[in-house]
């Protein structure tokens, strides 16, 4: 990835809602050219989306979960994961190593909605156990990453 299109990645993860003349302004370029670099980054998938973070509590989701999955056939995954991504609560899912096939990070509002999910993904096709960790705080949380 040039450098240009990092600096310009950087300042987008820091505020989404920077307007094109104000990142050419700062990484030295032009308005033209920052708008052809932020469509090929959007186009090529890189830039998947812009977003607003909230905090959940705000709209009552005090309930944050991460579940362990393990499947009783890889064949089920592709199944798995369609399942996993029809479900809002379900904000990511990773295939994972371990004792586990994969790691679920869930919202919702109350225990027992956490309850009510869980029965649901444990009738899913292939799914043999679960195990879940309900976070009683959280330190940091952030979507993130370095980019320069």
């Amino acid at each position: 990835m040039k450098e240009l299109d990092r600096q310009i990645c950087s300042l987008l993860q820091e505020n989404a809602r920077l307007s094109l003349s104000e990142i050419a302004e700062q990484v030295g370029s032009s308005v033209p050219t920052v708008s052809d670099r932020v469509r090929r980054l959007e186009a090529d998938g890189t830039i998947r989306e812009y977003t607003t973070l909230f905090r959940a509590v705000d709209f009552g989701y005090d309930v944050t979960a991460f579940i362990f999955v393990d499947m009783d056939s890889s064949t089920n995954y592709d199944g798995f994961r369609r399942q996993c991504r029809a479900r809002r609560e379900i904000q990511e899912c990773h295939a994972v190593t371990g004792t586990a096939s994969h790691l679920l990070k869930i919202r919702v509002r109350t225990t027992g909605e956490l309850e009510q999910l869980l029965s649901a993904i444990q009738q899913w096709k292939g799914v043999s156990r679960t195990q879940t960790n309900v976070v009683l705080s959280t330190h940091k949380e952030s979507p993130a990453i370095t980019i320069i």
